[in-house]
């Protein structure tokens, strides 16, 4: 049975990457992944670009598990040698723009589900959500559908991880900052200038040090990354504006975080977003516990995916390897999908099957 599976879902990759599927764009790659469900006697949900289906026996008053990933991919850079919608294989490989990220993990994730789609002596739900937007974190993927989704445990989250553990993901927050003086003319003792008053704020961003510090991603980092100030020579600035790129690790909120940096700087400060959130799980979760007991690694991740989305304990893991991700001439190892369907529903085994 996980050789079928494992050779459909290749074949569906293979398809996948054939159909250009931009952030926005994804309405025909969810009408393929619609119908390859339904085609196998599922019954599936949709909400725009978003598709999600539940296990065959769908208990409301057991828990549930959602096994996430993305099928958007981001434009083609312009280092491409070859066809990035050929889907091509040589060498082992399959190449095509999406076959990494997260195509793989896409459909490793669909064929898990298949796996487990008609047992009926699961403790867990299985919601399976095949979702849009993630390369734009954009509204109207994941965030779209989790109120649809109904009551959620726990979440594997399909992101290219050479099938080790995320257990801990950044969050991020990007600040735009607005210090407020007085115009006046530069060669007289006029105005109040901003920009003096940004340099204060900007040092304080530079050397302020948070007291709690994370044991996967040690302390919380931020980075001043644009100054903006001034029309002419001649005058004072009004008004000096800066970004400032703020890495959330999981020993705070982003809203903790916020306020803050509110209590310690005089400028104006306006976060653009608030939802990546920083994500974990801990380390003695049973499902870490099943990757753990298979040789698979735990690390924290600094790259930002869905999983920010979400609210409950969640691990990031998949196959191919993140290096590959929007690269030019990006592929993954035939055999990586199959180990990957292999390795997830090992992992999942003990977690969500009675007497495991």
């Amino acid at each position: 049975m996980i050789e079928q599976i494992q050779a459909e879902c290749l074949e569906l990759l293979k398809q996948l990457i054939r159909i250009q599927s931009f952030s926005k764009e994804e309405d025909k790659t969810a009408d393929v992944i619609e119908q390859f469900l339904q085609q196998r006697g599922v019954r599936t949900h949709r909400k725009l670009n978003n598709v999600w289906a539940y296990n065959k026996h769908f208990d409301p008053a057991r828990p549930t598990l959602l096994l996430n990933s993305h099928h958007d991919t981001v434009k083609p850079n312009s280092g491409y040698t070859r066809d990035p919608y050929d889907a091509a294989v040589e060498d082992g490989k399959l190449y095509g723009l999406g076959s990494n990220d997260a195509g793989g993990c896409l459909v490793s994730l669909i064929g898990t589900f298949l796996y487990y789609y008609d047992r009926a002596d699961l403790e867990y739900n299985i919601c399976l959500a095949t979702t849009a937007e993630e390369e734009i974190s954009g509204n109207n993927g994941l965030e779209l559908v989790l109120p649809d989704l109904g009551e959620l445990e726990f979440a594997v989250v399909g992101e290219p991880t050479q099938m080790n553990l995320a257990i801990a993901e950044r969050g991020l927050l990007v600040l735009d900052c607005t210090s407020t003086g007085k115009a006046g003319h530069a060669a007289r003792e006029e105005g109040d200038n901003a920009i003096y008053k940004a340099l204060k704020d900007i040092e304080w961003f530079r050397n302020y040090r948070f007291s709690k510090v994370s044991e996967v991603f040690g302390p919380l980092k931020m980075s001043v990354t644009i100054i903006n100030a001034g029309s002419q020579h001649n005058v004072v600035p009004a008004t000096c504006t800066f970004t400032v790129d703020v890495r959330v690790t999981d020993a705070y909120t982003n809203e903790e975080v916020l306020k803050i940096i509110r209590n310690n700087v005089d400028c104006d400060v306006k976060p653009r977003s608030i939802r990546l959130k920083p994500s974990s799980i801990d380390k003695d979760h049973p499902l870490v516990r099943s990757g753990i007991a298979l040789g698979r690694t735990t690390y924290g991740s600094p790259t930002t995916s869905d999983q920010a989305l979400l609210s409950i304990p969640s691990v990031k893991v998949g196959p191919g390897d993140s290096g590959r991700s929007h690269m030019a001439d990006e592929f993954i190892y035939v055999d990586e999908i199959s180990e990957g369907i292999d390795l997830y529903i090992r992992m999942l085994g003990p977690v969500i099957q009675a007497g495991e």
